[in-house]
Parts: C-alpha cells; sequence; structure tokens
C-alpha cells in the first residue's frame, strides 16, 4: 500500500526571508490527516534568503536531521557547536533533555535549500549531542545509508529504530530496497521526477509506505532524481 502526499498539497510558511513547506503538521500548519508518519515527526523544505535565518531557539525530546540541497547553511548551538553544512553532508543533533541553536544561510547572497527532518527519539531526557559527517555516494549511484542506530557504514547515529537512506540517480537509473516484515518506509522526492512501484512522483512529493516487500525506484528517463527514503517500525 503507497500513500501519496504531493507536495503541492504540503502546508506552507513564507516570509520575507523563509519559504518552507510542511509534509506533516509543523507549527501554525495542523491538518490532522497528516501528523506524523511512524517515528517520522517533521519533514520540512525551505528555502532561507541570504544574509538570513534562524536566531537561537530551544529544543528538545527530538532527532533532527539537516540535509542541505544547495547552498550553506551555518549552525551554532549550546553544545558549544559551530559548522557550516553543505550538499554532500547530514547534520544529526539529538535535542534530548534540552538544547539551543541556531541557523543562518552561510551566504549574504545566495539562497540555501534545504530539508529539516524531526524523528522522535525511543527514549526522552537523552543527553544532548552533535554530528556532522560527508556522505560518500554509491558505487552504483543507488541508495547510500545516512542515519541509522548504530551509525554503521559512515551513517550519524540516530537514537531510534529508523535508518534514512539518500539517494542521487541519474536519468533512467532505478534503485531497489527492501522492507523487512512489519517495517514502513517514507520516500521523499527532493529533486526531479521518478517512479515508486510504477507510480510518478516529483519533486515535493512524498509517499508513505507500507505492506509492501519491494520498493523499487526508478528516475525519469529525461532527468535525474534526489530523494530520501525512510525505513521505519
Amino acid at each position: 500500500m503507497v500513500q501519496l502526499r504531493r507536495g503541492s498539497e504540503r502546508g506552507r510558511s513564507k516570509l520575507s526571508w523563509l519559504d518552507s513547506y510542511h509534509t506533516f503538521s509543523f507549527d501554525r500548519y495542523y491538518d490532522p490527516r497528516y501528523m506524523s508518519f511512524r517515528h517520522l515527526r517533521v519533514l520540512n523544505e525551505d528555502w532561507v534568503e541570504g544574509g538570513k535565518g534562524f536566531p537561537t531557539h530551544p529544543h528538545r525530546d527530538m532527532e533532527i536531521i539537516t540535509y542541505v540541497l544547495e547552498g550553506a547553511l551555518e549552525h551554532r548551538d549550546s553544545l558549544g557547536t559551530g559548522s557550516v553544512i553543505r550538499p554532500g553532508e547530514v547534520q544529526r543533533m539529538s535535542a534530548g533533555r534540552g538544547i539551543t541553536h541556531s541557523e543562518f544561510n552561510a551566504s549574504p547572497t545566495e539562497r540555501v535549500h534545504l530539508l529539516q527532518i524531526w524523528i522522535t527519539p525511543a527514549r526522552l531526557g537523552l543527553s544532548p549531542g552533535y554530528e556532522q559527517k560527508s556522505i560518500p555516494g554509491s558505487e552504483d549511484g543507488g541508495l547510500r545509508l545516512i542515519a541509522a542506530p548504530d551509525g554503521r557504514d559512515g551513517a550519524v547515529t540516530i537514537h531510534q529504530d529508523a535508518e534514512v537512506y539518500a539517494a542521487r540517480l541519474e536519468a533512467g537509473a532505478e534503485a531497489q530496497h527492501s522492507l523487512k516484515p512489519g517495517r514502513h518506509a517514507w520516500v521523499q522526492v527532493a529533486r526531479g521526477a521518478l517512479s515508486l512501484n510504477g507510480l510518478a512522483m516529483k519533486a515535493g512529493d512524498g509517499a508513505g509506505v507500507s505492506q509492501e516487500q519491494e520498493i523499487r525506484l526508478s528516475a525519469d528517463p529525461t532527468q535525474a532524481a534526489e530523494l530520501l527514503l525512510f525505513d521505519l517500525s
């Protein structure tokens, strides 16, 4: 069973410096049909204008993953971490029992385009933590593990029974992912167009997958595609 969530139907918050689309209910956007998918609580697609960003604000009891598509995002937090996140990297911040941080466009002129992801942790009150790693491309251009509970294969470590994969597929290329019994998946198309088990999807679209053994992803024959896949309990 595949539940399609068209990008054009997402919630939207638009400010002078921020354009943000919400796959699930977030802040002032509320849709009881889309509160979360399994442990995936927030999936926002943000464009932040040059020199602008989110001032220091608090979080707690959430695994927060940042995936930059274009540009660069500067991060600072109450742990003393300061970094810049660029395409080809993934950042994980465990808010745990409490953390404050800020995020700003590292460029004074160019927009930064990113996906911000929140996953509920398996336990509350964890120690706050931060991790950032580069994402080597897979040898065959297929799915690459970027976040997992055991941090294997160069992935960042998240405190939940969830795995996050990224893929950049050339035009016409294919990738597959097997779901174990009782597992579910969310597929988010970040750029380009593809088909998921024969269902056409384009940038901004997402889909929840349940009661399926295989996920077959095929990039459109005329353009490349970039996607994230969440394997969830």
